[in-house]
């Protein structure tokens, strides 16, 4: 199968176009800059310069292909709002490129909610809609091309999709750590983050290709919900560091942008999506990961 994936040399995205690799299919990525086409192409697969802002030229990859996987988005904390609509606008031209083919459409979401009672399952929809919502409500945007003749699939990953290498939250908590002399978290820490290992994220979105019927939902959640003291004293084991608790009111003040996702307490079941696609985690998990050195920092 031809796969247009976006984001194909990023964090997520890289280890999804070595995984589809592996099982002969043709990866055609899209590449911003000729660094990224060129790390692509090492790996034997097809370079597609564009970008989230060019979306005539999503459409043309998205045409061209047997199916799109789209993991790209503008991670600019900066301007978040801005960020949506850029995804909200070129999720729709895609979608409208392959309306009426057939073709399967995965895209990345995440499994944050605000459902305080339990975890949350596939069946719960987001309730994000429209342009000027968080990802621009890309998840529903998607899954109401179901009757349209596309094969939407939302791929819900983890807060952490974590292993050596890992660019996201939990980096971003162990560099503050270290500027601050102590690894922080909100609160008496008890508010919780879902996680994944990147190896088993990839399969997952593999297996979603494959499998997934039109209109899923499928959770990458291989813990539903790490208690984030746990994960702060993990960095602070490995670092050498104390723990310490943050006054909610000093969230922003003590880890910056990312005090915002901090206080979140998130928790995901993948137990509908083991069965439906016959997922089964084997990464390390994330307290093995920390402690192996995942998140080691430059001296």
């Amino acid at each position: 199968m031809r796969v247009f994936v976006t984001g194909a040399s990023g964090w997520i995205g890289s280890a999804v176009t070595d995984e589809l690799l592996a099982h002969d299919h043709e990866v055609v990525g899209l590449a911003r800059t000729a660094e990224a086409a060129a790390a692509l192409e090492a790996k034997g697969a097809t370079a597609h310069r564009g970008s989230l802002d060019d979306v005539d030229s999503l459409a043309a990859g998205a045409v061209a292909a047997d199916a799109v996987v789209h993991l790209a988005f503008k991670h600019d904390f900066t301007d978040y709002a801005g960020a949506g609509r850029s995804e909200h606008s070129a999720v729709r031209r895609m979608l409208d490129a392959v309306e009426g083919s057939g073709k399967p459409f995965l895209l990345a979401s995440g499994v944050a909610s605000d459902i305080a009672d339990r975890p949350l399952t596939e069946d719960d929809p987001s309730p994000h809609h429209g342009a000027d919502s968080p990802r621009g409500g890309s998840e529903n945007l998607a899954l109401s091309y179901a009757d349209r003749g596309v094969r939407p699939v939302a791929l819900r990953f983890a807060a952490s999709v974590h292993g050596a290498g890992d660019p996201g939250f939990v980096s971003v908590l162990a560099k503050v750590a270290k500027h601050r002399g102590a690894v922080g978290y909100l609160g008496d820490g008890s508010n919780r983050w879902p996680a994944v290992h990147r190896s088993d994220a990839a399969r997952l979105v593999r297996l979603a290709l494959d499998r997934a019927p039109a209109g899923s939902r499928v959770h990458a959640v291989a813990e539903e919900g790490l208690p984030t003291r746990d994960i702060a004293a993990a960095i602070g084991d490995y670092l050498g560091l104390d723990t310490v608790s943050v006054p909610r009111e000093d969230a922003e003040a003590h880890f910056g942008w990312i005090g915002h996702f901090a206080g979140m307490d998130i928790t995901a079941s993948s137990a509908r999506t083991r069965d439906l696609l016959g997922w089964t985690p084997t990464g390390p998990t994330l307290l093995a990961d920390i402690a192996a050195g995942a998140y080691r920092l430059p001296q």
